[in-house]
């Protein structure tokens, strides 16, 4: 009779750590390059020194910059963390110095929010608890004894579950009127592209936005499921490949289609990732590891505390994406629990506002002159997103209390246009945004989008 299995048992079931390992090198790796790519762009300065105002994320507001020399320091403790996840050194601690530093610096605008950015605060917060230093690492080489062939299974399974469901929500996202029924915004991007080489005169064509818009939104409901199986996972790969290539040649997106090549290799059998090793090793002139099976130090059945927080983990994740539902109107226009839901690239939205201080006193109002508080990008932003809008309004009112107003008001003209529709206002014109309140509530004063 077939043995029963309980799924703490199961969920502790030892397996090859070479996927985990591999991908620790991977990724480490990868985001040391990418804060050496911050940095000699010169955006640590352009972004987190230059800016005379911030946005932070509600109830973050105690999340402030820490000036020039601050800030150099913080992303170079970022690359000091990047490094260690890299190498395996003082693994855990190097984890940790990683998500904190990239969650602080995360934390203080949100004009700067990337879906990825998000990604690798949730990865590097998993890393701190996957024991992805078991093999190949300096902690192993200095401490022989901690060496290990094989890790939980809950380790690797974790972290592919989030991967997939990046993609799966991605997916879901996609399936909208916008972007199935009327190809937006790709009709509008994709023209823009006509000058590249051999396909460039295709992106002129109105079919072939449609055909992207309905394959991308195929490929992120599917591909999970693609990659792990079998028979289709060299397949799924290969459209991996080309879908966020493609993705990188189009749009400048930075870092995320390379950041998910890399971690698309977490589907792949351990097979592959042994191999991977036995390359690197042989390329650093390393002895082969011996193929000795020992036990990974893990109980026969899980912690009750380790599949409980596990599952809460993955409640979270499940749940956040859906929280927009708990608001009315239209998600695009008023982006209310549109962050942290992994909607990529689903909209094209600009605006122009116009902001008014008055003087109840005097009856006196004055037009702000935006540029005198705002960068280019927090100007765009504000423009678009209500409760940028709102903490903007509130920023001018402490301001202007500072120069001795005891209760100004502010008012704000935002005219915004959404996925090529026409320019349409977003808030009341008339309305005193220093009386409304910031929260997680809905936000009664956005005008309906109409059609």
């Amino acid at each position: 009779m077939p043995t029963f299995t309980s799924p703490t048992s199961w969920l502790m079931r030892p397996v090859s750590a070479a996927p985990l390992v591999v991908f620790r090198v991977l990724f480490g790796g990868m985001m040391l390059a990418s804060i050496a790519r911050f940095a000699a762009k010169g955006w640590i300065t352009e972004l987190y020194v230059a800016p005379k105002v911030f946005f932070p994320y509600y109830g973050f507001e105690w999340v402030q910059p820490a000036g020039a020399v601050g800030m150099h320091v913080v992303f170079g403790l970022m690359a000091l963390g990047a490094l260690g996840i890299l190498l395996g050194a003082w693994y855990r601690w190097s984890a940790v110095l990683f998500f904190l530093t990239f969650t602080y610096v995360e934390l203080l605008d949100k004009s700067n929010y990337l879906n990825h950015y998000y990604f690798v605060s949730v990865v590097a917060f998993l890393l701190i608890w996957v024991p992805a230093n078991a093999q190949f690492s300096l902690d192993a080489r200095w401490q022989p004894g901690r060496w290990r062939a094989t890790v939980p299974q809950w380790a690797g399974l974790l972290l592919r579950t989030q991967l997939g469901m990046v993609y799966f929500f991605a997916g879901v996202a996609k399936l909208n009127p916008d972007w199935l029924f009327e190809a937006m915004p790709l009709r509008l991007w994709l023209p823009a592209h006509t000058d590249l080489p051999l396909i460039g005169w295709l992106f002129d064509q109105l079919w072939v936005a449609y055909a992207f818009s309905w394959f991308g939104a195929f490929y992120d409901l599917t591909i999970p499921f693609f990659l792990s199986a079998r028979r289709t996972r060299s397949w799924a790969y290969a459209t991996v490949v080309v879908f966020h290539v493609l993705t990188a040649v189009l749009f400048q997106i930075g870092m995320f289609p390379y950041i998910m090549l890399v971690s698309t290799l977490l589907f792949f059998p351990a097979s592959f990732h042994e191999q991977v090793l036995a390359a690197a090793r042989r390329l650093l002139g390393r002895p082969a590891v011996q193929r000795v099976v020992t036990a990974a130090r893990v109980p026969v059945a899980a912690s009750p505390w380790l599949v409980g927080a596990l599952g809460v983990w993955l409640l979270v994740q499940v749940l956040v994406p859906w929280r927009f539902v708990l608001y009315p109107g239209s998600l695009f226009w008023t982006e209310q629990g549109y962050r942290f839901s992994w909607r990529v690239m689903l909209m094209e939205k600009s605006g122009t506002a116009f902001f008014y201080v008055l003087d109840p006193r005097t009856g006196h109002e004055t037009e702000i002159r935006n540029r005198d508080y705002l960068t280019v990008t927090q100007e765009k932003q504000v423009a678009t997103q209500p409760d940028m809008l709102l903490q903007f309004a509130h920023l001018l009112r402490d301001d202007y209390r500072r120069r001795g107003i005891p209760n100004p008001q502010v008012r704000a003209e935002a005219y915004v246009t959404l996925n090529g529709r026409s320019s349409r206002l977003l808030i009341n014109p008339k309305l005193d945004l220093t009386q409304q309140q910031e929260g997680f509530g809905a936000k009664s004063w956005i005008l309906p989008i109409g059609e």
